[in-house]
């Protein structure tokens, strides 16, 4: 008997682990599975973010805790990853979400600076769904990776960027999801990316300072930019069995943004 929606939907029994979760749009997709029924680990650096974050998400009645880990470093994501799993016991869902942006110009980058980038935006990503996949999801034959990319990763800079390295690493993360995803369905693992468009963050503040929200959102065919709402159906779609059969995909939640670009 086929279930109905609300059971494809259902999170209930499920752990999540979500990276930069302690605000902005990982605490926003921290929401949407805890309030389908996951059990929520958020990381990011700072534990008094994350204290705030999860004090937050259990006012919503969600099942919440936290590990303050550095992603951008090899020892703290294997120390996230075996904290992660003594606490959960496995982890059925894994969000990569924490990143990094520079501005600069392409002639003066430093190369600090495009390391620090793509450290924590690609090799992270990599190094965590390794150690999520091999020692949770493969063995289990099951799991759901949901990578947050950008439509930065779609196509060049726009008036007023000058983000060449998060670029870069944004388009490296769509084609880690594609390699991965082609790699690991075998497993019955599915892996998927949220492209977001322009939404109100710690990272785009100084961007939507200079160019200015409404003149961010008049570039949109919605004519908005994203809010506070706008993420959390793609993620429940990817991270639960209304998704099984999506795997390797790219979806832009971006008020158009990407369809006028060619993305």
């Amino acid at each position: 008997m086929s279930r109905s929606i609300q059971q494809l939907f259902d999170l209930k029994g499920r752990t999540a682990l979500v990276t930069g979760g302690s605000r902005g749009l990982g605490l926003q997709i921290a929401e949407a599975l805890g309030e389908a029924g996951a059990s929520v680990l958020l990381s990011s650096r700072k534990a008094a973010d994350l204290e705030e974050a999860a004090a937050h998400l259990k006012e919503r009645g969600i099942a919440a805790q936290w590990i303050a880990a550095d992603a951008s470093q090899p020892a703290e994501v294997q120390r996230l990853a075996d904290e992660a799993l003594a606490r959960l016991g496995h982890v059925d869902i894994l969000v990569n979400n924490a990143g990094a942006t520079w501005g600069s110009p392409a002639a003066d980058h430093p190369l600090e600076a495009w390391d620090k980038v793509m450290n924590l935006n690609v090799r992270s990503i990599f190094l965590l769904s390794q150690q999520i996949g091999r020692r949770s999801m493969i063995p289990r034959r099951h799991g759901r990776i949901v990578n947050i990319a950008s439509i930065a990763g779609l196509g060049g800079n726009h008036e007023g960027m000058q983000t060449l390295a998060y670029n870069t690493s944004k388009a490296a993360v769509i084609n880690l999801t594609r390699a991965l995803a082609g790699e690991w369905g075998v497993h019955g693992i599915t892996v998927n990316a949220i492209a977001p468009g322009f939404f109100p963050s710690k990272m785009t503040k100084g961007l939507l300072d200079k160019l200015g929200a409404d003149n961010m959102a008049a570039h949109a065919p919605l004519r908005r930019i994203g809010d506070d709402e706008d993420l959390k159906g793609t993620a429940l779609l990817f991270a639960s069995d209304a998704g099984k059969h999506i795997t390797g995909q790219t979806l832009p939640v971006d008020g158009g943004v990407s369809a006028m670009i060619g993305g």
